[in-house]
């Protein structure tokens, strides 16, 4: 099946020659013309990367860099831009960006800086299909919560929340920063909701609930885990 990309970008001249350029490599392609689409589509689609402008109408670039990767989307962004300054780069790269293209680009440059983050991430999903810490795998393909071998009854932000601290084994999250990760900048709970949902998982995963190995209680702060 073809990879999808989703592209974003105002201008309907390059918009119109990159979209055919796309279909001619071989990819399934997706347009928007503004912010607020390209998260619609990014949604919608699930596309397996997206080319985004960063001078955009609505939702500049920089915000749907922001609001994707707070919904703890991992996928690859590669961004087109006209500032070609350190700092913009940086921005950019520093937000969750993959790769950073100035305008004006060759065209060719960009199909192998596309070519390549594909590539990236097609290692990255065959390398993490699963990670294991005590008694405990996760499936991350599967999106399940195995201890000792038997898969465990859990619900989709149980997982998610369980799969944010894996992938960040020994950080301290406060419960606002796991509230963004896992539940989405736009979520309307309140941070005992996080409180709630590792009480459940600990009384899943813990060999013992009451004192905790695996996801520790950082007084005054959040959570870190432990493997």
């Amino acid at each position: 099946m073809a990879e999808t990309i989703l592209l974003v970008e105002d201008d309907p001249s390059i918009s119109r020659g990159l979209m055919m350029n796309l279909q001619l490599e071989g990819f399934r392609a997706v347009a928007a013309t503004d912010g607020a689409e390209a998260l619609r589509l990014a949604q919608s689609q699930r596309p397996d990367l997206i080319v985004l402008d960063m001078m955009l109408p609505k939702v500049d670039g920089l915000e749907v860099i922001r609001t994707l990767r707070a919904r703890h989307e991992d996928v690859p962004i590669v961004v087109l831009s006209a500032k070609s300054d350190e700092a913009d780069k940086v921005l950019a790269l520093s937000l969750g960006a993959d790769d950073y293209v100035t305008k004006p680009f060759g065209l060719a440059e960009l199909l192998a800086r596309i070519r390549a983050a594909l590539r990236r991430r097609r290692q990255d999903r065959h390398s993490q299909r699963e990670a294991s810490f005590g008694d405990v795998r996760l499936d991350l393909a599967g999106r399940r919560i195995l201890v000792d071998g038997e898969a465990v009854e859990s619900t989709a932000k149980e997982f998610d929340l369980l799969r944010c601290f894996v992938q960040s084994p020994g950080v301290v999250f406060t419960r606002e920063q796991l509230m963004q990760r896992v539940w989405g900048a736009d979520h309307f709970g309140t941070v005992r909701t996080v409180d709630n949902f590792v009480a459940r998982l600990r009384s899943k995963i813990e060999p013992n609930p009451d004192e905790p190995r695996h996801i520790e209680t950082v007084r005054g702060i959040g959570y870190r885990f432990n493997p």
